[in-house]
């Protein structure tokens, strides 16, 4: 290679650097369209005029002697409560054993910049050390997007660099919009920060390395007293993060605007290629319930987008890493999740974070129709949800009993509606019935059911009464089954017949109102049941268990 193309390389390599870090240099607006709200560093500083702000990271890292994996969290919230300014709130989790090391504690500001990021706290009986987030200094000007940390809690400090390595993600396009019914904020994330430093964890401290992720929002939207949300920051293999929520409203549902579901994302440095969208719809297939069972929350979610061709599963690491604000009375989940699926229909993995605000409760449901006076077949029978949950949807099953509740016979699993219309099929005009609704979330961690509260008399139209003169129970059958007449029948024949339509056992009966069938002997599967007599001829479906 001769020396004019080597440099002709070298100078093509250098521009497309200088190209991707023209943001790094302080002042840096973002050319976005419409105009960014968000300019550095003024906006890395304190907002006065906004009740609300936080600054925020997550991440992970590695520690260089033990080669163990540490998950963390890191922020300082501006939101005067009992004499604080704020609080702050330090996490650290072992991502080999998930043994969560928490530690939250109010906080008075003795440094609240509002030119750059300057956050120092006073030193108190509650924090007994004085922290700060502030940037690093070259002669006593603050170096662009390079950040020096400091926490400590009696058990865990963080004593690290930040050094942003990606363009900042201006959240929502242009850094400002309408949040939940009736607030506003700011916000904008950096997506990809180089970690290193100190880590101690119980008096050992060693050289630690990693990525972290920086999110900053100010405006009068507040967490902690307005509507809740699930909030989801993923870095992706392809290089492509995504910052994405859904926010629930007072009936936890989530409106379908941009004020409850949105997603912006960070694709390269090229600044035009950021995008923000609301055409995504996140599933939720996993919950869990804390040990004290007092909360549950999702732990495992589908992402996907037609319009941006994304599939993204992913789920929690861990299901201990509940935070517990008691100066607010406040818990929520927060941890660190693994993601895989595809990105425009290439495979990728990724990690990143899940804020959990949004947490869940077993299904409340009420039998409405029959609940005592009579069942009839031509009415459907019908339940209430009476705490629906768009971020929980409910299957049912339905079940009767004519046996006083002993024992429930299956009539349809799997429905999706509070409603269902049956048959009757093994009931007599007379029999007493009642009606259990099992209720479940998507995996059976939330459930419930439900029991009519008396029972109901089933009655049949004349025309029906031919055939049902006869009434078959349990199905599914496990060892015996049982057949009962609505009157004696003189004489009769009855066949198990298989799949194949053979019959496989005959068996004649007379002068009885009560059959009983051993079963033991079938292989488990579908059967039908065909019961003869001069009285009447009926052809009953039936699982051998």
């Amino acid at each position: 290679m001769n020396y004019k193309t080597t440099l002709s390389i070298l100078v093509t390599l250098l521009s497309l650097f200088a190209y991707s870090q023209d943001w790094k240099v302080y002042p840096y607006t973002p050319s976005t369209t419409p105009a960014s709200e968000i300019a550095f560093p003024v906006d890395e500083g304190r907002h006065t005029a906004d009740p609300v702000e936080w600054w925020y990271t997550s991440g992970s890292f590695t520690g260089d002697t033990s080669g163990n994996v540490y998950s963390f969290m890191l922020t300082y919230f501006y939101y005067p409560q009992s004499g604080f300014d704020g609080f702050r709130i330090l996490n650290v989790t072992d991502e080999a054993t998930g043994e969560f090391f928490q530690d939250t504690q109010p906080v008075n500001y003795t440094l609240l910049s509002e030119t750059n990021v300057n956050i120092q706290t006073e030193s108190s009986f509650f924090l007994p050390v004085v922290e700060s987030w502030k940037n690093k200094m070259n002669a006593g000007n603050p170096i662009a997007f390079e950040y020096e940390l400091f926490a400590s809690s009696s058990a865990i400090t963080l004593d690290v660099e930040l050094v942003t390595t990606k363009r900042p993600l201006i959240v929502g396009g242009d850094g400002f919009f309408d949040q939940g019914l009736d607030n506003y904020t700011y916000y904008y994330s950096q997506t990809g920060n180089a970690l290193t430093g100190d880590f101690t964890l119980n008096g050992t401290t060693e050289t630690v390395s990693g990525n972290a992720w920086i999110d900053r929002q100010y405006g009068d939207f507040n967490p902690f007293t307005g509507e809740d949300y699930e909030w989801f920051s993923i870095q992706l293999s392809n290089g492509t993060d995504l910052n994405f929520w859904n926010v629930f409203n007072a009936a936890r549902q989530i409106p379908n605007n941009s004020n409850y579901v949105m997603l912006s994302a960070y694709v390269d440095e090229n600044e035009s290629t950021q995008y923000v969208t609301s055409d995504f719809e996140i599933e939720r297939l996993e919950y869990f319930t804390t040990t004290d069972d007092a909360k549950s929350y999702s732990k495992k979610w589908r992402l996907t987008s037609a319009s941006k061709n994304l599939d993204l599963v992913i789920t929690a690491n861990h299901t201990t890493t509940e935070v517990d604000i008691s100066l607010i009375a406040f818990r929520f989940f927060e941890g660190s999740v693994s993601v895989s699926g595809t990105d425009n229909g290439v495979a990728v993995t990724g990690v990143g974070f899940a804020e959990l605000l949004h947490d869940y409760f077993d299904p409340d449901v009420s039998m409405s129709s029959p609940s005592g006076g009579t069942y009839n077949p031509t009415s459907p029978i019908t339940w209430t949800l009476n705490n629906p949950d768009e971020g929980r949807p409910v299957t049912y099953d339905l079940e009767y009993s004519i046996d006083n509740q002993a024992t429930f016979t299956p009539i349809a699993t799997g429905l999706t509606v509070t409603s269902y219309t049956w048959d009757g099929s093994g009931l007599t005009t007379g029999d007493d019935v009642w009606f259990k609704v099992k209720a479940y979330s998507v995996d059976n961690t939330l459930n419930s059911e439900v029991i009519s509260t008396s029972a109901s008399s089933a009655t049949f139209s004349s025309q029906d009464l031919s055939k049902n003169l006869l009434r078959f129970y349990p199905n599914p059958v496990q060892d015996n089954m049982y057949i009962t007449f609505s009157e004696v029948i003189n004489s009769g024949t009855y066949d198990i017949i298989n799949l194949n339509g053979k019959s496989i056992f005959s068996q004649d009966f007379a002068s009885t109102k009560n059959l009983e069938i051993n079963t033991s002997s079938f292989a488990s599967g579908l059967y039908f049941l065909s019961v003869r007599s001069n009285n009447t001829q009926e052809l009953i479906k039936f699982i051998k268990q």
